[in-house]
C-alpha cells in the first residue's frame, strides 16, 4: 500500500512538471496534444481496471481522476484568440463558441471531481465512471475536433 501512495505522489509531482513545460509553449498544437495525451493516459489507466486487465487500485483511480479534472481546467486556456492557426485538429468552432467549449471542459472537470469524491470501489464502478467521463469527451470531440489522418 505504501508503494502505491509513493507512486501516486510521484505521478502527481510529474504532472506539475509537465504543466510547467506546457506553459512555455502555450497555445500550440504540441501543448494541446500533450494535455490530451495526459487525459488519454488517465482514461487508459481506468479502462484497464474496468476491463479487468489490471487489478482495482484506488490510488491509480484517484491519480487518473485528478489528472482528468486538473487537465480539463487548463485545457481551454490553450485556445486563446490568436491561436487559431497551425492546429489542423482544432475546429474553428472552438473560437466561435469559446464559452460552450470552456463549459464542456468545466463539466468534464466537475464530473471527474464528483467521481473522485465518491470513489468507485471496484472495476464495475470505474467502468460506470468512464461512461460519464467518456460522454463528455466524445461530445466535445464531435463538435470541436477535426479528424486528421
Amino acid at each position: 500500500m505504501r508503494v502505491r501512495a509513493i507512486t501516486a505522489a510521484v505521478l502527481i509531482a510529474g504532472l506539475g512538471a509537465v504543466g510547467v513545460a506546457i506553459a512555455a509553449e502555450e497555445g500550440t498544437h504540441e501543448a494541446r496534444s500533450a494535455l490530451m495525451k495526459k487525459v488519454g493516459g488517465a482514461a487508459g489507466a481506468m479502462t484497464a481496471i474496468a476491463k479487468g486487465e489490471k487489478p482495482y487500485d484506488a490510488d491509480a483511480v484517484k491519480v487518473a481522476l485528478t489528472t482528468i479534472s486538473e487537465t480539463a481546467k487548463v485545457f481551454p486556456d490553450q485556445f486563446k484568440p490568436g491561436t487559431e492557426t497551425g492546429d489542423k485538429a482544432a475546429s474553428p468552432k472552438i473560437w466561435e463558441d469559446h464559452a460552450d467549449f470552456k463549459a464542456r471542459a468545466e463539466k468534464l472537470s466537475a464530473d471527474a471531481e464528483k467521481v473522485l469524491a465518491q470513489l468507485p470501489a471496484d472495476a464495475a464502478g470505474v467502468g460506470g465512471a468512464l461512461k460519464t467521463l467518456g460522454g463528455n469527451c466524445g461530445g466535445c470531440h464531435e463538435k470541436y475536433r477535426i479528424k486528421t489522418e
